[in-house]
């Protein structure tokens, strides 16, 4: 979801909570990485793994000049065949020590093995945010959370859903951030992206 589509989305929501509390929780997740270096593990449930959030968290890492934006995706299934990158299991999270921050997605509460490695980082001096259905058992893990009513049910049946929660997080993630060291700043680059978008004759139809 690039930018343009981001702005509508925030437009169609103006007046809820979520354009707020989006900014408030994506605040917290870069507060947390950005001073510490880096350091974000993203874990999701056995039955959901967050692959669009961990893919816009690496886009607004790159426009914003944020890499510590950049998550480790930490899988319930690892295969002997998963590029390095997809091959990272729960064990990460028993390695998980202080300075770095464990942001768990779970649209439904999670199973008692991935609470306990939760808590095991939290020990450890883990900083742990939590995006979720307002499990009590996840929240009274967080050190943050963002409660998303029914996010395990489809996207009609409630007032948004959980993966365009995770959209408005990613991209609030890598606002107001220094621009990168090519000397343009994030919103004047999708500015001028929109503007040669909106300008560029219409293709020739055959």
């Amino acid at each position: 979801m690039d930018a343009v589509h981001v702005a509508l989305l925030r437009e169609v929501l103006a007046g809820t909570q979520w354009p707020a509390a989006t900014r408030r929780f994506a605040q917290a997740l870069r507060s947390s990485v950005v001073p510490r270096g880096g350091g974000l593990l993203l874990v999701g449930t056995a039955e959901y793994e967050p692959w669009h959030m961990a893919a816009h968290l690496v886009d607004e890492a790159a426009w914003s000049g944020q890499p510590e934006l950049t998550p480790t995706l930490v899988r319930h299934r690892v295969r002997a065949t998963d590029p390095a990158h997809l091959a990272v299991g729960l064990g990460r999270l028993e390695a998980a020590r202080r300075g770095e921050t464990l942001l768990v997605v779970a649209p439904a509460p999670p199973d008692e093995g991935l609470l306990e490695r939760v808590h095991d980082a939290r020990r450890a001096g883990a900083t742990v945010l939590a995006l979720d259905d307002g499990d009590p058992e996840v929240h009274g893990l967080a050190h943050e959370a963002l409660t998303v009513p029914g996010a395990d049910h489809a996207a009609g049946a409630a007032e948004i859903d959980i993966d365009t929660v995770q959209h408005l997080v990613s991209a609030a993630a890598g606002e107001n951030c220094l621009p990168a060291p090519r000397g343009r700043s994030r919103l004047r680059d999708r500015l001028s992206w929109l503007a040669d978008q909106l300008t560029s004759p219409p293709p020739a139809r055959w």
